[in-house]
């Protein structure tokens, strides 16, 4: 299967209110009666803006501070444009930070040089003028990322990493932290909730990295880490996710001790499992299993209440044979049936126009078809357009046409 993720993506191109809903129908999850999170009938209209590989903003590294803030004010203006709602900016995109974090250095994505201060702090800007135009602003972490190269001497001095070489693991041309080392579940989580306690965030929101993705002829080598706490676990598999597991849990149960009415969510690839597989699966064909590949149950997660909302990518168009978006819809659906967590719908807007992209995504009604769509799955409450910079550009007017369509 041709799988685009934020990942292919970055390689391939170098309201407003907090309220309740129902109650979970997990007892046994230990939600509160009142998950955080917009009311109910309050439709999310989300746009992600990505820092990695300057992919959306800053457009380059080591823009000054005015040409940086002004970038930011464009996109919270085009979101306003489109009648957006929700804005996810990514904070902490390699094990860095885009505020002045006293656990990890400064991004290289801002200021072209890891660990330099660029001289403002851009997570407070962006909250407050999104605040101001009436848009929710959450933070977009990655857990795991530590760089998009694999030396560890090119971090800052004194990065955790470079601190802790045992923590690292170096896999497809990339670092990564070991989810299988309590001390970095310990440490990362520490490194994100700096900003959940010090920013008026409107939520915690997480993408599809948890064990990297599977690179041909590689693999991923935790053999130390699983002979030091692999424990009863007789299969690697069941371990790594169950670190997984940990993370998120722990993670929801922080963010809600901190801050009660501010959800914590993740945007998983967009197959759990194929059906031929697991008779719990979907009925698709996909070359990449979150399951079985990143090690992330989503599934799991959902039913025993661990998030407040999921947003699964399902990236291809209607009538694709392998991951038809007109099958992943109802499974996500049921999969959130009545257990309270609120299921948004995350859109490839980057698909759109792209040449290397089938008939569908040339057609300027592909990303309205799919909201319609989702009309007649009451259990979606939501959209996110992946990612800012083709929100702002609408090649083709594909996003003007779901405005006109849906938002007007």
């Amino acid at each position: 299967m041709g799988r685009i993720t934020r990942r292919g993506f970055a390689l391939a191109t170098a309201g407003v209110l907090s309220g309740a809903l129902a109650l979970n129908a997990s007892a046994a999850s230990g939600r509160s009666v009142a998950p955080p999170g917009r009311p109910h009938g309050t439709e999310l209209r989300g746009m992600w803006v990505a820092s990695v590989a300057n992919i959306d903003w800053p457009s380059r590294s080591g823009l000054a501070p005015d040409q940086g803030r002004g970038e930011l004010f464009s996109l919270l203006d085009t979101a306003v444009e489109r009648r957006l709602n929700t804005v996810y900016l990514q904070v902490r995109p390699t094990a860095d930070a885009l505020w002045p974090s006293p656990h990890e250095p400064w991004s290289a994505w801002l200021t072209g040089e890891q660990g330099r201060d660029p001289g403002w702090d851009p997570l407070g800007f962006a909250v407050e003028e999104a605040h101001r135009r009436g848009l929710e602003l959450h933070a977009w972490f990655n857990p795991y990322r530590v760089a998009m190269h694999d030396d560890p001497g090119r971090l800052a001095a004194g990065h955790p990493a470079r601190r802790n070489p045992g923590w690292v693991v170096r896999h497809g041309g990339r670092l990564y932290y070991n989810p299988g080392i309590p001390e970095v579940r310990a440490f990362t989580q520490e490194a994100m909730l700096h900003a959940v306690e010090h920013y008026d965030i409107d939520g915690v929101h997480w993408d599809d990295y948890f064990y990297p993705y599977p690179v041909a002829g590689q693999r991923f080598d935790d053999d130390a880490a699983f002979a030091a706490h692999g424990g009863d676990f007789a299969d690697r598999g069941d371990w790594r996710r169950d670190n997984i597991d940990r993370l998120v849990r722990e993670m929801h149960r922080r963010v809600r001790e901190i801050k009660p009415d501010i959800p914590f969510g993740v945007s998983p690839f967009g197959v759990w499992r194929n059906r031929d597989t697991d008779p719990l699966g979907s009925p698709t064909r996909a070359g990449v299993q979150t399951y079985d590949d990143l090690y992330a149950d989503v599934r799991t997660w959902v039913k025993e209440g661990w998030l407040d909302y999921v947003t699964p990518q399902l990236y291809w168009h209607i009538g694709f044979s392998a991951a038809d978006y007109a099958a992943l819809v109802p499974w996500w659906a049921d999969v959130t049936e009545g257990t309270g967590v609120r299921l948004y719908i995350g859109e490839a807007a980057y698909k759109v126009a792209d040449p290397a992209q089938p008939a569908a995504w040339h057609d300027p009604a592909e990303l309205s078809r799919h909201l319609a769509f989702c009309r007649d799955h009451p259990e979606v409450r939501g959209h996110a357009f992946f990612s800012a910079r083709q929100v702002a550009d609408d090649p083709i007017g594909a996003l003007t046409r779901v405005v006109r369509d849906h938002y007007s």
